[in-house]
Formats: C-alpha cells, structure tokens, sequence
C-alpha cells in the first residue's frame, strides 16, 4: 500500500525546521521569478533580490500581486520559466470582465501538484484501495485534472465522472462501488435528492468519503451533507492562481484546514492597510508559491477572508489551520462553484436598448439548490408587448449563461421598481442558508 502520502517528515517537521525550509524555497521562488517580466520589472524598481530576503519577515519588502497584474500581462507576463522546452499546460479560471488569469505549468510543478493533492486525500483516509469519483468540471478548471491526478498518484481507481448528470453519476457510484467522491456542497445535496427521487436510499451505498469546497459553506450545511449521503465529508481549499485543488485541507480531526507549508507561504492581512493580522483574526489571505518553477506568484492577494486557527492539531501536523473561507474583499460572488463578478452581468445588460441602468442579483437556496436572480429594469424604450419582452428575457438569459456560465432566472420590472441606493450600488443580495 501507498505511505509516501504521509510525507511524516514534511507533515509534521517541527516549526522552526519548516521555517527554515520556506526560507530557504522563497530565495529560490525570488531568483526564478526575476525572469518573469512582470517580477523583473517590479524587482529592480523595489531593489529586491534573493540576497535581500534574510528572513521571512522580509517577504514584506515585495508589493503584493493582483489578479489585476496578471490580467494586465495576460497571458504570459508572470511566466518565469522557458515555456517552449518546459511548458507542458495551461490553466485559466473563468474570465470575469476581459482577460482570463492563466497560469503555466512544467512537469516539475504538475508533479507536486499532484503530490499534495495525494498528500490530503491521504489525510482525509483515502487510500489507494478506494474508488474515487470526481463530480468536477474538467477543462479549463483546475478541479476536474487536479483531483485525477491526485487520486491517481495515491493509486485510486478513478471515475472521472465530470460534472452534472445526476443519474449517471449514481449509476457510477452503485456500479463501481465508489467509496470517495469531490464535489461541490449544493451538488452533494443534490444528488442525495435524486437518489430519494429515484427510490433509492443514499444511506446505502459504497460511499465513505466526501471532498467538498469550491463553494462557501457552513459546518451545518457540512453536517447535513453527512446525514443525508452517509459519509464523513471534508473541507478543502483551492485557486487556480495556486494550482487549483490541494492548497488546504481538512484532516480527520475536521478542525480546520492544514495549509501545506512546504508549498505556499501564509500572511493574513488587513485588507484596507495591507498589515499583517494576528493570528485568531479575520483578515484576507496573501499567497507566494515555494515549490513552482514556471510560473511562481508572490504575495499574492486572493480576496478570501479568513483566519489562522491557533493551537495544535491532535493529528500531529504541524502546518497552519486556516478557518473556513468567510467571504471575499472584493465583490465577486460564488455561486455552483464559479467565480462570478456583477461587472460580468452587468455587461449583458448594458447590450440591451430595452433594460435601464438599474439591476439586482439576487442569491438565495431553493430546494436545497442555490439560485441567481437577476431582475433588471426596463427603460423608456422598451415594449410592453408580452411576447417581445418574453423573447429579450430569453436572450438576456442565454447571454449570461454564456458570460457567467450559470443560467440565472432574469425578471424584468418596471423602471423605478429596484430600490435606488445612495452611494456605490448594492448590487447584489446574498440571502443563501450558508451565509
């Protein structure tokens, strides 16, 4: 059987170890960076240089990077390595307003990441005698070949099932037996509603283990997960910016998630004055790669909100828990998985003589299922013949399941109807369980 996924000397190395270990992988990340064009320019303006980093604590010394910095050198400004003789894939979140954020990989950073995402599998009780069935997308998004390669390289027997057709994925997990599955947390409750739509009991099947995350979530709604598949099921943190899935995980103690340290340096900052935060306290999550030759990031700025947990983890680990994610520091939303921004929406919208300036999304759980309502206001042009109203929802709604990749149910109302606010917009109304 698999152990080289309890890396024991790296999983529980004492701290000052670790940290000798990071800073010794951050000089290394700085000197590879300083190829990149976007690194070299902002090294020489700031004087930085491995030499310059003598402690951790001197990582303050780089400004942080932006997912605006990578869209403005898109698509390989931030790429430090030789792409023609060490680029073997490229990866890119959903583009949100104009350029996507891509990011280049080598063999070499394929491999660890397939090795850390073994690594929290592992942590999690998967072995390589499970079946493990991924609900992911694959393509582009990092969730569907992350967790393959993953699984494969604990030695799983995979399913790479993808997304969505709820009764084929029952069929694969009554059929194959599967014992482990990924998938978002609104799906997994979905799919404990099929199996009781199809006379079936989803107590009753091979499966142990569920993967969930990509999407905010409570611990009760974590806790219902579990009562209605039968499963334990374990949080996870991941970004495409940072490989994908296998950034943070859950061990069984279900206590917060490990951050693999060996891989990724931590800061939680205040996100108004960019200070850092004690730790216990919320602030938002800044990344550097350690072990990417690439394409390395550093101080990178990811927008989520969340703390460090203080204290051991009885596991034995000794990398960093970090809380679940809270929110974001921007406005950008999640919902079903995908990163949406109301820029995106609003896009569409700005297309269509007929709708006014003012619009409202709305975010809310029906059955169990999270839902986007989009009701927008008509102008002073537009119709108020049903059937030609009728037709401009349905293209609204086709656009945006285009942009956004989510098909959102879209109103039309009244000019004047939406509440008008004083200020910056409320664009968007959140009232989901997990909230």
């Amino acid at each position: 059987m698999s152990t080289q996924y309890w890396e024991e000397e790296l999983e529980t190395m004492s701290r000052e170890k670790l940290q000798e270990l990071q800073l010794q992988r951050l000089k290394k990340t700085i000197n590879i960076a300083a190829n990149a064009p976007y690194y070299k320019e902002v090294f020489s303006k700031h004087g930085i240089t491995a030499d310059s980093i003598q402690s951790l604590d001197d990582i303050r010394k780089v400004p942080f990077t932006t997912k605006s910095d990578m869209r403005s050198r898109y698509p390989f400004g931030l790429v430090a390595g030789d792409m023609s003789n060490d680029g073997v894939r490229i990866h890119s979140s959903s583009g949100t307003t104009g350029n996507p954020t891509v990011i280049v990989h080598s063999q070499h950073d394929l491999d660890s990441w397939a090795n850390l995402v073994a690594r929290c599998l592992y942590a999690v009780g998967i072995r390589k005698t499970d079946v493990f069935q991924n609900s992911s997308g694959y393509g582009m998004f990092t969730g569907g070949l992350g967790f393959q390669y993953g699984a494969e390289r604990l030695g799983c027997l995979t399913v790479p099932a993808a997304a969505g057709n709820s009764k084929r994925q029952i069929k694969f997990i009554n059929d194959f037996k599967t014992t482990a599955l990924h998938a978002i947390p609104s799906y997994a409750i979905r799919l404990a509603e099929v199996f009781q739509e199809e006379g079936l009991d989803p107590t009753k099947t091979t499966l142990k283990t569920l993967v969930i995350g990509a999407e905010p979530h409570t611990d009760e709604q974590r806790r219902k997960i579990e009562r209605m598949l039968g499963v334990k099921a374990y949080n996870s943190f991941g970004m495409t910016e940072m490989n994908g899935p296998g950034v943070a995980f859950e061990c069984q103690e279900q206590n917060g998630m490990h951050f693999w340290e060996d891989c990724y340096l931590v800061e939680i900052i205040d996100p108004e004055t960019g200070e850092p935060m004690p730790e216990g306290e919320i602030g938002e999550l800044v990344l550097t790669t350690l072990d990417r030759e690439m394409m390395p990031l550093i101080r990178y700025r990811t927008r989520d909100l969340t703390c460090i947990l203080p204290g051991k983890c009885p596991c034995g680990r000794t990398h960093i828990r970090i809380d679940r994610i809270k929110g974001r520091s921007d406005d950008m939303f999640i919902i079903k998985g995908v990163n949406i921004f109301p820029m995106q929406v609003e896009k569409i919208l700005v297309q269509f003589p007929e709708l006014g300036s003012n619009y409202l999304i709305t975010l809310e759980t029906v059955n169990n299922q999270d839902e986007m309502i989009v009701e927008v206001e008509l102008s002073d042009l537009s119709t108020d013949n049903y059937i030609e109203l009728e037709k401009i929802r349905k293209d609204i709604t086709r656009q945006l399941k285009d942009e956004i990749l989510v098909t959102p149910k879209v109103k039309l109302v009244k000019k004047g109807s939406l509440p008008q606010s004083e200020g910056k917009a409320v664009r968007v109304k959140d009232l989901r369980n997990n909230k």
